[in-house]
């Protein structure tokens, strides 16, 4: 059996807000302990330039183009990564760090997924382990490339499960900017896939017709009304002939045109409405249970409840906080790729066979 190992996770998610940053103990496999949890807030500068950037990023071409402001950005959000994982690092022991960086492009069909950050200028500044690139080795596979948290979420609900805790066949659905759902059945077996915007769209809206950066609790949404008409042309005309199809998902395979001259509540309500009938739209029949910055939108719960009959819960009803699910799977997908064990499977992102996934830099006598 593999040693438990000690992992920070850091995750920066499509809203471009902030950092998530967890620290697990495991063995990558049936052993999890979750010992840190915390979020650390871009300066609203760095966040107006990962958007400004990505919006700009819409053609593989883009990349050359912008590649002196991707060289930038990266090394800036590496740093800003550094500084959490140093004074972390004087209060907490770990062993490696998994860094996921900031998904600044995602095309799998054109074999290629960009993530801003330095995985090995992150090592040398922190003299910690790292393991980064987690994605490249599925799309070379085969594979979408996400998502890549279904095994962290197998293994979470094994443990919960043996506790008595949970039934299966279960569901977990994380609504970050691209909403995801992992389905476990009766034989521990994992399928996932991504099924369409989670916040992506909410926030883009909010973000160009106010000074926030999303719709908190959904209150702009709630004030407003949906515009029938908007809502049955989209998903006649551009969700179900562009995107039904697709197994893996970019926020870039989503625009807010189609809301141009609402208000600002219509449009909010308009788009959460949107968004509500097409996670729905992919949901299966077992009880589901919600993590991600999504769950706190109380207005986007409120249609998903009325739209899907499964019995919907919070991950945080079984005393997981559901903001940092997605930073322990990547301390805990670090630790797989350490011990070269697969994180992506056929089942979860296509891949033709299991995959081991992530750049490991060493820089440590324990790893």
């Amino acid at each position: 059996m593999k040693k438990n190992l000690s992992a920070l996770g850091f995750m920066s998610g499509t809203s471009g807000d902030g950092v998530d940053t967890s620290i697990i103990n495991s063995n990558g496999k049936d052993n999890i302990n979750i010992k840190y949890n915390r979020f650390d807030p871009y300066p609203r500068n760095l966040t107006n330039k990962i958007h400004n950037l990505k919006e700009s990023i819409l053609e593989l071409q883009d990349l050359l183009k912008y590649s002196l402001d991707i060289k930038d950005l990266e090394r800036e959000i590496t740093d800003f990564h550094a500084n959490i994982a140093i004074k972390l690092s004087k209060k907490i022991d770990f062993d490696l760090i998994g860094f996921h960086g900031h998904t600044i492009y995602h095309n799998p069909d054109k074999k290629i997924s960009k993530q801003l950050g330095r995985g090995d200028y992150l090592s040398k500044i922190t003299n910690k382990s790292v393991v980064y690139d987690f994605r490249q080795n599925d799309i070379k596979n085969g594979g979408q490339g996400a998502p890549l948290t279904p095994i962290y979420h197998q293994a979470l609900i094994k443990s919960l499960f043996e506790e008595n805790k949970v039934k299966i066949p279960i569901s977990i659905l994380n609504i970050g900017g691209i909403a995801n759902i992992t389905e476990i059945d009766k034989d521990f077996n994992i399928s996932s896939r991504d099924i369409g915007p989670g916040n992506c769209l909410i926030d883009k809206w909010i973000r160009k017709n106010s000074n926030n950066l999303f719709d908190k609790n959904g209150n702009f949404a709630e004030r407003g009304k949906t515009d029938k008409f908007i809502f049955d042309q989209y998903l006649e005309n551009y969700y179900y002939s562009k995107i039904n199809s697709k197994i893996s998902l970019d926020t870039n395979d989503f625009d807010i045109s189609f809301a141009k001259g609402l208000s600002i509540e219509n449009g909010a309500a308009t788009i959460t409405d949107i968004t509500s009938e097409l996670i729905s739209k992919k949901i299966g029949t077992s009880d589901i249970y919600i993590c991600g910055g999504g769950r706190n939108n109380n207005f986007l719960l409120k249609l998903l409840k009325r739209k899907i009959k499964n019995q919907i819960f919070l991950i945080d009803d079984l005393n997981f906080d559901g903001d940092y699910i997605e930073s322990q799977a990547f301390a805990f997908l670090a630790i797989r790729s350490f011990y070269h064990m697969p994180i992506s499977y056929p089942s979860t992102t296509n891949c033709k066979k299991p995959t081991v996934g992530g750049v490991v830099i060493r820089n440590s006598p324990l790893v």
